[in-house]
C-alpha cells in the first residue's frame, strides 16, 4: 500500500474577506475532488483572508501511480488560476510491511470469522 499526502499553500489576491476566501477554497476543493476522486480539505490558515492551506491524500498500490496523480493534482490546482500556489509539500510512504503482516496474520482469521457467520445464518434458517 502506498499513501501520498500533499499540502498546497495558496495566496488569493482578489480576496477581501474570509467569505471570499472560502468561496475560492470551496471551488478548488470541489473541482479537484470531482476530477481526481481524492480526499481533500482546507487544513490551515483559517483566519487569514488571503492565504489558504489545502491538504489531500491518495492511496494506491503503485508508487508511480500515486506520484503521477499527485503531480496531476498540483498542476490542476495551478492551472485553475483561482489562486497563486505559493508552496507545496508532498510525502509518499510505502506500507508494504504492514499490509503483509495483516495479510499473513489476520486474513485467514477474518475469512474464518466471515464464513462462520455465514454458515451460522444458514443453519438458523434451516
Amino acid at each position: 500500500m502506498v499513501v501520498g499526502v500533499g499540502i498546497i499553500d495558496i495566496w488569493i489576491h482578489e480576496s477581501n474577506s474570509l467569505k471570499a476566501k472560502r468561496s475560492v477554497l470551496k471551488s478548488i476543493i470541489r473541482r479537484t475532488q470531482n476530477r481526481f476522486n481524492v480526499s481533500i480539505a482546507e487544513i490551515g490558515d483559517n483566519d487569514h483572508w488571503k492565504k489558504g492551506r489545502i491538504g489531500f491524500s491518495i492511496v494506491g498500490n503503485d508508487r508511480r501511480f500515486v506520484n503521477g496523480k499527485i503531480d496531476n493534482i498540483l498542476q490542476f490546482v495551478q492551472n485553475m488560476h483561482l489562486a497563486d500556489v505559493i508552496k507545496t509539500k508532498v510525502e509518499i510512504t510505502n506500507y508494504s510491511d504492514i499490509v503483509e503482516d495483516i495479510e499473513a496474520d489476520d486474513f485467514e482469521d477474518l475469512l474464518n470469522d466471515f464464513q462462520e457467520g455465514r454458515s451460522g445464518r444458514g443453519s438458523d434458517q434451516g
